[in-house]
């Protein structure tokens, strides 16, 4: 991969992703969280926000990464949900300390809502 998209990639932040609406079977385009850590992608929303965008990769798991800052580039990937609450604690965790840069403290405060609540996915480039 371009060396310009791989630190991109690594930089995380907002990008765009092209889906197939899973009703609609028309492509969504949203806006949305890329975290990179330890060499992995997960894309993430708010707890309890409307997360209609994860529907979309449940039914159809192939998609468009548009990167935008730092390199522009539509990359082919994939995206699995993380259910389990483990692994849900373990990302989230780190996204909101390593990513977000909350102190680990904030960060435990925060944990329960965002592993009840929040859309998580890990990214793969296809």
């Amino acid at each position: 991969m371009n060396p310009t998209f791989t630190e991109a990639l690594r930089r995380g932040g907002a990008i765009s992703i092209t889906s197939i609406g899973a009703r609609s079977g028309l492509p969504r385009r949203i806006e949305i969280n890329l975290h990179a850590l330890d060499g992995s992608y997960h894309i993430t929303g708010r707890p309890g926000a409307k997360r209609d965008w994860l529907a979309n990769p449940k039914a159809n798991s192939r998609f468009t990464v548009h990167l935008k800052n730092g390199g522009a580039a539509d990359l082919a990937a994939t995206a699995a949900e993380i259910t389990d609450p483990g692994e849900r604690a373990d990302v989230i965790y780190r996204i909101l300390t390593d990513c977000r840069g909350n102190e680990p403290e904030k960060a435990q405060h925060a944990l329960p809502q965002w592993v009840d609540s929040a859309p998580l996915a890990e990214l793969q480039l296809t």
